[in-house]
């Protein structure tokens, strides 16, 4: 589930829905929003729609670049970038969309942090066997993406889930499986000193043929240290990463960390 919190307002995006269709326009809040899942690269982001006082409708173009997709907005034509959120071909070729902080969580969890949120519905107009993923095994890390891919990056075997976390000109990458092991750590990114937790519950979308009954992958959150707000990112595949962030560090290991004791880290080289 992705679950949305803004102005007050709470909606909660079944992934079992939009492994199917991708996009979802909406409005939370008060803030136009485009829910956007990508299968083939697990990136889960949602986006503010207003750009420079314009509202944009977003649909799929049916392509890909480095394994993601690829979105058009209705009122340009302009092709998007999931990842990253960048206009890559027309009109608007160079803006960036304002990525929203969001939280990708169970079920339970989410129903219990927001029991009046509006979920959702599986009654799209359209005849698709929500529940079941289209994409069995695919998330098996010894398979390798279904096509190819720019800059294949070694430094991690390029089905591992990452937290990749982005600002001020800096990008980090943390191995899901390696955050689990330690629970949390401080992670400083341009400037901003957030805390990455890890958070169990969370189904992969893209293991067997039911998503729930596919095993658990975890999920995390990114806060700020001082304040606890939500901060943007997402739990890519790390071939993603190393095709659109070349340049992102890998978090791989951490100081001892004693009970109740803030966790630090060592960073790896780009």
């Amino acid at each position: 589930m992705i679950l949305v919190e803004l102005d007050g307002e709470a909606r909660i995006y079944p992934i079992q829905v939009l492994i199917w269709h991708e996009i979802v326009n909406d409005t939370v809040g008060e803030t136009p929003v485009a829910v956007t899942f990508c299968p083939l690269c697990n990136t889960a982001l949602v986006f503010e729609r207003i750009l420079d006082g314009r509202l944009l409708d977003f649909g799929t173009t049916g392509n890909l670049r480095n394994s993601d997709l690829v979105m058009f907005d209705r009122q340009t034509e302009t092709w998007w970038q999931q990842f990253g959120g960048e206009a890559i071909v027309g009109e608007l070729t160079g803006s960036e969309l304002t990525q929203v902080p969001t939280r990708l969580i169970a079920w339970d969890e989410a129903r219990e942090a927001q029991p009046d949120a509006a979920v959702l519905s599986r009654d799209t107009g359209f005849a698709r066997p929500y529940g079941q993923n289209p994409y069995v095994g695919y998330d098996d890390i010894d398979r390798p993406p279904f096509f190819p891919v720019a800059n294949e990056d070694d430094r991690l075997n390029p089905k591992e889930r990452v937290v990749f976390i982005e600002n001020g000109g800096e990008a980090i990458a943390v191995p899901l499986s390696a955050l689990e092991e330690v629970g949390q750590i401080d992670a400083p990114v341009g400037g901003r000193d957030l805390v990455v937790a890890f958070e169990g519950g969370v189904r992969s979308a893209l293991d067997s043929d039911s998503i729930a009954a596919s095993r658990d992958v975890g999920s995390a959150t990114v806060r700020e240290a001082a304040t606890q707000d939500l901060v943007a990112f997402d739990i890519p595949f790390w071939f993603a990463v190393g095709a659109f962030a070349p340049d992102a560090v890998i978090v791989t290991e951490w100081d001892h960390i004693a009970e109740n004791e803030s966790p630090c880290c060592d960073w790896g080289s780009n």
